[in-house]
């Protein structure tokens, strides 16, 4: 998943940022409104984390600009404001979610998996098959009762394919939840993760559409 980050605190946006990267997600880290504007631009992302005080302006007109075009990314505030009629204001300007800080980081992972499932239409992602049961939920997979142990980046990988189940998922698209800007993209990196899901969930649970990219079966 693509997180984009709109925070001025250094030491908060810090530790959300590694928070956020711990999970296996790429994450964009701005600290002003007009980068992050240029950032929406440029990349599909499937999140925003939007602090509401920053440098050049207020995130609720960031956030009402979104909505004004049509965005549907899942937007998810982060601020000192606690009073209701901030939080109603935030809502209704179409937040699915609100974080007062100071937060939990473990909380907010789970907030930002709970958007995450909404809009992939499914809230609660588990398939069951010839002894293989996949929770992306609960970040959980058993091979006939055992663990199958995955790394964030593998079960990062596994979500943006479970995200779109049965269609096909390109290279890039994948690369793109990876990485975020600046970072160095591994030219064999996406088959490096498919292989690895594939020696631990089974080879024939991701197939490769040859020329297209990867499925993963409804």
């Amino acid at each position: 998943m693509r997180v984009l980050l709109i925070e001025d605190d250094h030491v908060l946006g810090a530790a959300i940022r590694d928070h956020v990267l711990a999970s296996g997600h790429a994450v964009d880290w701005m600290q002003r409104l007009d980068d992050a504007r240029l950032a929406l631009k440029s990349v599909s992302y499937e999140l925003v984390l939007l602090d509401l005080n920053l440098p050049d302006g207020r995130g609720l007109d960031l956030l009402r600009e979104l909505r004004a075009t049509g965005s549907k990314v899942p937007v998810i505030i982060t601020t000192a404001q606690d009073q209701v009629a901030i939080r109603i204001e935030g809502l209704n300007s179409g937040a699915d979610d609100y974080l007062v800080k100071p937060f939990d980081l473990a909380e907010m992972g789970a907030r930002i998996a709970a958007v995450a499932r909404r809009y992939g239409g499914d809230p609660s992602p588990e398939i069951s098959a010839a002894g293989l049961t996949v929770d992306i939920g609960r970040r959980v997979a058993t091979i006939n009762g055992k663990p199958a142990d995955l790394t964030a980046r593998e079960w990062a990988v596994l979500e943006r394919l479970f995200a779109r189940r049965g269609a096909v998922v390109t290279k890039s698209e994948i690369e793109d939840s990876l990485y975020a800007f600046g970072a160095e993209v591994e030219s064999n990196a996406v088959e490096v993760y498919v292989s690895r899901l594939r020696k631990k969930l089974g080879k024939d649970f991701v197939k490769t559409i040859r020329g297209l990219g990867y499925q993963v079966n409804p």
